[in-house]
C-alpha cells in the first residue's frame, strides 16, 4: 500500500503529458557517409514515431553540433530552434550539421548542390530507415531550401531517396548560387509543401517570386503552398528573428507543416 500514492501520482501525470512528448530519447549519431566522412546528425526519437523528419538550417549550415548535443552555431534558426516542436508531434526528428569534412567556414556554403552533399543526406536516410521503417522527410528553411530542392532533384524516391519534403522560406532569387525555382522541379514526383511568410523581408526569399515553385513541380503527386501571416519581426530581414524565421508564429507553423505531412 505505500507504493500507492506514487503509482497514482505517475498515470496522472501520465495523463497529463502528450503522449507525442513522452518517452523522447535524444543523441548524436555520426553516420558513415563517404570514404573517410561522417555525418553529424542530433537524433530526438519518440516513444511511437510517425514518421521522421531531417531539419536543414539556413545559413552556411555549419552548427558545429557537439557530441554531447550542444549546438554552438545557428541555434536560433527556425527550424534548430523548433526541433523539440517536431518531437512532440510525433516525429523522429534530425538536425543534420555540416559533414566531418566541411566543420570549418565555409561550411556547406557553396556545397549544398553537390554530388557529396547529396551522397551525404542519402547515408543519413538510410541509417533512418534502419532504425525505423517509417517516412522520411527533407524540410529546409532559407538556404537550407537549396539543399533540400537539390536532393528531391537528384536523390529518386526508389534510389534512396526522401518520401518528401518541405520548403520554408525558399530561396528562390539568387546570384550567388541555383535557386529553388531554377532546379530541374519537374524531376520531383513525391509530395512537396511550400511554406512562406507573405512579409518575409529578405530579398532572396520575396513572396512574389515563389508561385514559380510550385508551377515547375509538374510531377509531384501532391503539393500546397501554405501562406502565413502575422507574428514579429526583429533585425535583420534575412535572419531568424524577422518574419523570415516566422518569428512569434513557430508553434502554427510547426502544426501546419505536421499535419501535412503526417501518414
Amino acid at each position: 500500500m505505500r507504493f500507492l500514492p506514487f503509482t497514482l501520482t505517475t498515470i496522472l501525470t501520465a495523463l497529463l503529458i502528450p503522449v507525442s512528448a513522452q518517452a523522447q530519447s535524444t543523441r548524436t549519431v555520426d553516420v558513415p557517409s563517404r570514404s573517410g566522412v561522417t555525418q553529424r546528425i542530433l537524433v530526438i526519437t519518440p516513444d511511437k514515431p510517425l514518421a521522421a523528419v531531417i531539419l536543414f538550417a539556413g545559413g552556411d549550415g555549419g552548427i558545429t553540433l557537439e557530441t554531447d548535443g550542444r549546438i554552438p552555431k545557428l541555434g536560433g534558426n527556425f527550424l534548430v530552434r523548433t526541433r523539440q516542436e517536431f518531437a512532440d508531434k510525433g516525429f523522429i526528428t534530425v538536425v543534420i550539421d555540416a559533414p566531418s569534412d566541411k566543420q570549418s567556414p565555409p561550411y556547406l556554403s557553396g556545397s549544398r548542390q553537390t554530388a557529396e552533399h547529396v551522397a551525404d543526406v542519402k547515408a543519413v536516410i538510410a541509417w533512418l530507415r534502419e532504425q525505423s521503417k517509417i517516412l522520411v522527410w527533407l524540410i529546409g528553411t532559407s538556404r537550407g531550401t537549396q539543399s533540400v530542392g537539390h536532393i528531391a532533384t537528384q536523390l529518386p524516391q526508389a534510389e534512396g531517396g526522401p518520401d518528401g519534403i518541405v520548403l520554408t522560406s525558399s530561396i528562390v532569387r539568387d546570384q550567388r548560387s541555383r535557386a529553388v525555382p531554377e532546379m530541374a522541379l519537374d524531376r520531383v514526383r513525391i509530395p512537396v509543401l511550400v511554406a512562406h511568410h507573405r512579409e518575409d523581408g529578405c530579398r532572396v526569399c520575396l513572396f512574389a517570386d515563389v508561385p514559380p515553385v510550385l508551377e515547375r513541380l509538374t510531377a509531384a503527386p501532391r503539393k500546397e503552398l501554405i501562406v502565413f501571416d502575422g507574428g514579429i519581426s526583429v533585425g535583420d530581414p534575412c535572419e531568424a528573428r524577422a518574419y523570415h524565421g516566422f518569428n512569434g508564429i513557430e508553434r502554427e507553423v510547426i502544426a501546419r507543416i505536421a499535419a501535412w505531412i503526417a501518414p
